[in-house]
């Protein structure tokens, strides 16, 4: 039977791996009282009680009184109970503690099946409770196998791996088992088949905290990231700015010599960055947010919630860029749905256009850019839920 020694590792057990005695011995009253009602009778009304004060194991059984006994393992004649006491009247509880003689070897096999199943729910919900401390975080963890595109990273200092499905990896990266990876955690999943750690390195999340890891000034709030639009593998723009009048936002992010950009861009497989100046005014962020491209001009429609912008005839598939990824991802940083114009198309013009609220820019607020496509006329921002 259960004895003192048994009260005694369940002492060690809290002491050592942090485990609620408490919450045990109540696991293991339910479950002993289950496997008395199947040793005797699933009608019976019993329970079992532990205290671990007296190292004892008690079984009590409960009838009711009653005047006219239909079911004998739930109720008492209330003659015979008052053979027990004489005070007992109809409707009382009867208590009766039971022997355990014959139920010694049921409870000890009970015990230990409580108590190794408790166990691993315990150790599980702590690991779980570590983990989800790591959510929306950087881990460094390492390729354990690759299956059919799926990665598996063991996370460390844990028995639990994160999952890569090929949608949460850079497009062209390539891994090998036993590869050091830097992953960014967006979601912890329990279910019965155990705790998954999903992680990704295509989610925005995962640039934001490379900015944060990569430069301090970002970390401790000196330098806002306000928005971040990304196409991974090909280019993100990352909306930044301070209140701090003596900081330069931009020239910080960059660090000396590019280091700091150039470490981020690295960590992206090549991935292009740009670093926009936010500013409340549309008419500026528009025109900043199309950077590597030149632009002439920004016009606005508040009702419509939409831009135009003109820009030099020679630079038009630079501000559209390679199958309209520019145009897009500053739609998507912005907010704004934005319409690119050449220049001749506005001078040329003859129809007219929905009223807007025009802002030349002159030459110190021109971009000057790098990429090539055919005239596209309008593009419409892609919807947040596109992207992980």
């Amino acid at each position: 039977m259960i004895n003192k020694d048994f009260f005694q590792a369940l002492e060690d057990l809290e002491a050592e791996k942090k485990i609620n005695k408490d919450s045990f011995i109540s696991t293991l009253e339910s479950a002993l009282t289950s496997a008395y009602k199947k040793m005797y009778g699933e009608a019976k009304s019993a329970l079992v009680k532990l205290n671990p004060d007296k190292a004892t194991i008690k079984i009590y059984s409960y009838k009711t009184i009653v005047d006219d006994v239909q079911d004998p393992d739930k109720e008492i004649s209330l003659k015979d109970a008052r053979l027990i006491k004489k005070s007992f009247k109809v409707g009382d509880i009867v208590q009766t503690e039971e022997s355990t003689k014959d139920f010694g070897r049921i409870a000890a096999q009970t015990a230990k099946q409580v108590v190794m199943q408790k166990l691993k729910e315990m150790e599980r919900q702590m690991a779980l409770d570590e983990l989800s401390e790591k959510e929306d975080q950087i881990l460094t963890t390492i390729v354990k196998r690759i299956d059919n595109g799926t990665i598996y990273l063991q996370i460390s200092n844990t028995h639990t791996e994160g999952v890569m499905l090929p949608s949460d990896q850079i497009p062209g990266e390539k891994f090998n088992v036993g590869d050091r990876v830097k992953v960014y955690v967006k979601k912890i999943k329990d279910s019965f088949k155990g705790t998954q750690i999903q992680v990704t390195r295509s989610n925005v999340g995962f640039v934001r905290k490379l900015f944060e890891l990569e430069i301090p000034e970002v970390a401790s709030g000196d330098i806002k990231i306000k928005n971040i639009a990304r196409d991974p593998g090909n280019r993100t723009k990352v909306a930044i700015y301070t209140e701090k009048a003596n900081l330069d936002a931009i020239g910080t992010c960059v660090g000396f010599h590019g280091q700091r950009i150039d470490t981020i861009t690295s960590e992206l497989n090549g991935e292009k960055i740009d670093l926009v100046e936010y500013n409340e005014d549309p008419l500026d962020y528009i025109a900043k947010a199309l950077s590597p491209a030149t632009v002439l001009s920004v016009e606005t429609n508040e009702s419509l919630h939409s831009s135009r912008v003109v820009v030099p005839d020679d630079k038009l598939s630079l501000a559209i860029g390679k199958n309209g990824q520019n145009v897009r991802l500053a739609a998507k940083l912005t907010g704004w749905k934005i319409e690119v114009k050449p220049q001749s198309a506005i001078l040329n013009s003859t129809i007219k256009e929905p009223e807007y609220e025009l802002t030349e820019l002159n030459d110190d607020d021109a971009f000057q850019g790098l990429n090539d496509l055919e005239e596209l006329e309008e593009i419409t921002p892609i919807d947040d839920s596109d992207e992980e």
